[in-house]
């Protein structure tokens, strides 16, 4: 079980420092937490891979305010794969996240990301 629970906590650092301003302005920061097969179905309903993302990422001005995380959790699938759930706020840009974080020889890279838009239930 405590291993379970460090490979989880491993694969949330490496999630959140994703989200941190100066990883996402470093093509070489950035490059080292994606899987070399690493996919994403975006926000925007776009396919991203690695040198895309990464392209896309860097070049985008510093966001406003940072992205901020709630309820994330992750379960380990297996011995070399973890996955996370979280919902995220960018700007008032809302999206539920889901992230597949595998454990290779450089690390836990991340292999596959979704983000589906929401919006917040009428109170």
């Amino acid at each position: 079980m405590a291993e379970t629970d460090a490979a989880v906590r491993e694969a949330i650092e490496c999630e959140l420092r994703l989200l941190a301003p100066e990883v996402r302005r470093s093509p070489e920061l950035l490059g080292s937490l994606l899987h070399p097969q690493f996919t994403e179905f975006g926000y925007s309903g776009r396919r991203w891979n690695r040198e895309s993302i990464v392209a896309e990422l860097t070049e985008r001005p510093v966001p406003v305010r940072p992205v901020t995380t709630t309820g994330m959790q992750g379960v380990r699938l297996a011995d070399d794969l973890v996955h996370l759930t979280f919902d995220t706020d960018h700007n008032g840009r809302l999206a539920h996240r889901s992230s597949l974080w595998r454990r290779t020889g450089d690390g836990w890279l991340l292999w596959f990301h979704q983000a589906t838009p929401f919006r917040r239930p009428q109170e």
